[in-house]
C-alpha cells in the first residue's frame, strides 16, 4: 500500500518532469524549425540542407543506450542533467558555426545536441517508473502533454530571436544555451528510485530475447514508424513552406500548430489507452498519419500545410504514446535500462534515416518544391503498411494465445 509521503514524492517528480518537458523541451521545435533553414544557408549542396537535423537525431541514437545505462546506475536526475549540458554544448557549437559560416562546426554542434534529445526521450519513461499499472499510461500522457508549452514557447522564440542579431538565427541558438543551463537545475529536485542492481538470477531477458517477445517487437516497430514518419514530413515542412512562396513566420506558425497537435491529445490519450487498449490507439494513430499524407498530397495552399501537419501531430501522439505504453507493460523492472535504451536507439536510428531522406527527397527528387513535397509524402506509404501489418499480427497472436489458454 502506498504511503502518503510516497504519493507526495511521486506527484513532485511528475510535476518536475512536466515542467522540464514544457521548458527544456521548447528547444526541439526551435531547432527543427530553423535547423533546415540554417543548414540550407550554410551547406555547399542544397541536398544537405536537413543534415543538421539528421545529426541531432543521430546523436540521440548514438547516446540512447549509454544514457539509459548511466541512468540505470546513477539515477534519472543525473542523466537528465547530462542531457541538458549536452544541449547547451551543442547549441554553443552551432552558434559558433553560424558566426564563422562553418558548416562543419554547425554539424558538430547538431550532433552534440542529440545528447539532449536522447535524454528528453526518457522523461516519459521516468514518469512511468514509480507509477501503478493503472496510472502508468496517464503519467506518460501528462508528461507528453507538457509539450503544449514547448509548442507555444519554441516557435515564438524563433520569431523573436531569428533576426535579433546580424547573423540570422545566432540569437536563437544563444537562447537555446540559456534554456539548457537554467533548466538543468530542475533535476536537482527530482528523486526517482533507481532499480535494484541485477543479480545473476534476476538479470532479466537479453536484448535478443526481448526482441523475440511479440509485444516488445511490435511496440518498437510502431514507435519507429510513427516517429520516423513524423520526422520525415516535419523536417521538410519549413523548406516546403518557404519554397512554395510563404514566409519563415508562416513556417514557424505551421510548426507551432503541428507541435500543439502532437501534445494536446496527451491530456486524454492515457485515458483512451486505459479504456480501449494500447493496440487500438496505435492503430488509430496510423490511420490519422495516412490522412495527413493524403491532405499534403492534395495541394500546397497554406491551409493544406496547416491541416496536414496538425494531422501528422495527432497521428504521432496516438501512435507513439500507445507504443510507449505497450513497451512499458512488456518488461520487468530489471530489464528497464536494457529495453528502453534499445527501443530509443532503434527509434532514433530510423528517425535519423528519415531526416536524411527528407532533405534528399525535398530538394533533390524533383525540379520544384511541389514535386519534392509530393515525394516526401508518398514515401510514408510502405512504412505505414509495415506498422499496420505488425499490429494486426500481434492482435492475432494475442487472440491465438488466449484461445490456447482457454
Amino acid at each position: 500500500m502506498e504511503t502518503r509521503s510516497e504519493h507526495a514524492l511521486e506527484k513532485r517528480n511528475l510535476a518536475i518532469l512536466v515542467i522540464a518537458q514544457g521548458y527544456l523541451g521548447a528547444q526541439m521545435p526551435i531547432l527543427f524549425t530553423i535547423g533546415g533553414l540554417a543548414g540550407q544557408a550554410l551547406a555547399p549542396n542544397p541536398c544537405l540542407a536537413t543534415l543538421p537535423i539528421s545529426l541531432i537525431v543521430l546523436g540521440s541514437m548514438l547516446t540512447a543506450t549509454p544514457i539509459s545505462a548511466f541512468m540505470q546506475r546513477f539515477g534519472r536526475a543525473a542523466g537528465f542533467i547530462v542531457g541538458a549540458l549536452g544541449g547547451a554544448t551543442g547549441a554553443a557549437f552551432s552558434a559558433w558555426g553560424l558566426a564563422s559560416s562553418s558548416f562543419g562546426i554547425f554539424l558538430f554542434g547538431s550532433l552534440l545536441t542529440g545528447i539532449y534529445m536522447s535524454a528528453q526521450g526518457f522523461y516519459r519513461f521516468a514518469a512511468a517508473d514509480d507509477a501503478s499499472d493503472a496510472f502508468r499510461p496517464k503519467a506518460i500522457s501528462y508528461v507528453m502533454a507538457a509539450g503544449l508549452a514547448s509548442a507555444v514557447i519554441g516557435p515564438q522564440l524563433v520569431k523573436v530571436t531569428a533576426d535579433a542579431m546580424v547573423t540570422t538565427f545566432l540569437g536563437t541558438y544563444l537562447t537555446v544555451i540559456a534554456i539548457n543551463l537554467t533548466g538543468a537545475f530542475l533535476f536537482f529536485f527530482l528523486n526517482i528510485k533507481t532499480p535494484p542492481k541485477r543479480s545473476a538470477v534476476s538479470a532479466g531477458r537479453s536484448r535478443l530475447q526481448l526482441l523475440k517477445t511479440p509485444k516488445v517487437l511490435v511496440a518498437i516497430i510502431c514507435a519507429m514508424v510513427t516517429y520516423a514518419l513524423m520526422n520525415l514530413v516535419m523536417t521538410s515542412t519549413p523548406l516546403a513552406v518557404v519554397g512554395c512562396g510563404f514566409t519563415k513566420d508562416n513556417a514557424a506558425d505551421i510548426v507551432s500548430a503541428h507541435v500543439l497537435a502532437m501534445f494536446a491529445p496527451s491530456f486524454f490519450t492515457g485515458h483512451l489507452i486505459a479504456r480501449f487498449g494500447a493496440e487500438r490507439i496505435v492503430a488509430t494513430g496510423l490511420f490519422i498519419l495516412t490522412g495527413a499524407g493524403m491532405v499534403a498530397l492534395s495541394g500546397t495552399d497554406l491551409s493544406n500545410f496547416f491541416v496536414a501537419l496538425i494531422l501528422l501531430g495527432l497521428g504521432w501522439n496516438f501512435g507513439f504514446i500507445g507504443a510507449t505504453s505497450m513497451l512499458t507493460s512488456a518488461h520487468a523492472p530489471e530489464e528497464r535500462g536494457r529495453v528502453q535504451g534499445m527501443n530509443d536507439m532503434m527509434v532514433f536510428g530510423c528517425v535519423t534515416l528519415a531526416s536524411l531522406a527528407s532533405g534528399g527527397l525535398m530538394n533533390c527528387s524533383g525540379g520544384s518544391p511541389v514535386e519534392g513535397w509530393t515525394a516526401v509524402n508518398l514515401a510514408m506509404a510502405p512504412f505505414l503498411t509495415l506498422a499496420g501489418g505488425a499490429l494486426i499480427w500481434l492482435i492475432l497472436q494475442t487472440r491465438a494465445g488466449r484461445s490456447r489458454a482457454g
